[in-house]
């Protein structure tokens, strides 16, 4: 009898990979829900200030519709049923309803440079969120945590994971670039600027800077510009418009494609450049390409999502060396009384 696992969804990106993880689980009962939150945090999303995050505006509309689209068995905040297993993106927030139940976490893409928030917020015990992907996997609320490639397990393990929870299994979305090679895009050969959404979460982007750069880089090439989905797209079209008026711009569609077929990627920090990366693009950004090629999401030709549902079954049945871990976990007078773990 099938058991019931609640997929956390968020951004599209993540709202995707969570599908593909439920397609290898057809024996038991999936349900998926938008990105929630409890108390003051929850609060403040129903009002509408938090809609340049997963709590709100085109994150949650992209992921309900595709939602009812793929006619998905949504439980809204997980509120209906009582589940097996939790798969979550992201641990930056821990919802009251699924503290305590068996989880897998799955990486979603890049995750941010350690910058002083990320410091302050490990140094004073902020909530993690205030450090965005910097902090994920710090929660320690999983019992396993899928990963993109053996560079990134290094990287979690300095951050203090601790590594009997992770599994190197490559994430969907990035772990078959080579299938976006054939594609309808109609231009080729252009240069693809990517933007970010850095300003409306309150970091510092100098725009005007990034797109002269851009435009410095296509020299006598075109060059299109893809903007990020959750930034202000009425502000970023009047800034291209100002500064590099003979660029094309588009608000929708996939990026993968774009990247497929462009000759050469800009972008500021952005999982997108992992894509560009794995095609063997010309790529141009601030960040270290070195350390980068190094953390890489493995490309498996999209076995990733099979295998996260692997360990999502091993989870659910508890094998023995989950059941050793719970115990090493325990204080050392209840560990004594413990029954073995085998």
């Amino acid at each position: 009898m099938g058991q019931n696992i609640l997929f956390i969804c968020g951004s599209l990106n993540q709202t995707t990979m969570m599908h593909q993880i439920a397609r290898h689980l057809p024996e038991h009962h999936c349900y998926f829900t938008p990105y929630y939150a409890d108390g003051l945090l929850g609060l403040i999303a129903r009002k509408g200030w938090l809609n340049n995050s997963v709590l709100g505006g085109r994150h949650r509309r992209d992921t309900e519709t595709y939602l009812a689209k793929e006619q998905l068995p949504v439980d809204e905040g997980g509120r209906a049923h009582r589940y097996d297993l939790v798969v979550t993106s992201t641990d930056l927030i821990i919802q009251k309803n699924i503290r305590g139940r068996r989880m897998v976490l799955v990486q979603e893409g890049i995750t941010e440079p350690e910058g002083l928030v990320y410091s302050l917020v490990r140094a004073l015990k902020l909530p993690r969120f205030l450090a965005n992907t910097a902090a994920t996997g710090l929660s320690d609320a999983y019992t396993r945590f899928c990963v993109a490639s053996p560079g990134y397990r290094d990287l979690f393990i300095r951050k203090g994971v601790k590594p009997e929870k992770i599994v190197v299994t490559g994430i969907p979305n990035f772990d078959h670039v080579e299938s976006f090679r054939q594609n309808d895009f109609p231009y080729h050969d252009f240069v693809l600027a990517a933007t970010s959404s850095r300003r409306e979460t309150l970091h510092l982007d100098n725009r005007i800077q990034y797109i002269q750069k851009a435009r410095r880089i296509a020299g006598d090439r075109q060059l299109i510009f893809k903007l990020h989905p959750n930034e202000n797209i009425a502000r970023a079209r009047r800034e291209i418009r100002t500064y590099a008026p003979e660029a094309l711009i588009y608000s929708d569609g996939d990026i993968r494609p774009m990247i497929a077929n462009c000759a050469a990627l800009v972008a500021q920090y952005s999982s997108v450049i992992y894509f560009a990366l794995a095609l063997g693009k010309e790529v141009h950004t601030d960040a270290d390409l070195s350390v980068l090629r190094r953390l890489m999401p493995i490309q498996n030709g999209g076995a990733s999502a099979r295998q996260i549902a692997e360990v999502c079954r091993k989870v659910m049945v508890g094998t023995p060396d989950q059941k050793a871990s719970v115990v090493n976990r325990l204080p050392r007078q209840i560990r004594q009384k413990a029954p073995d773990s085998a």
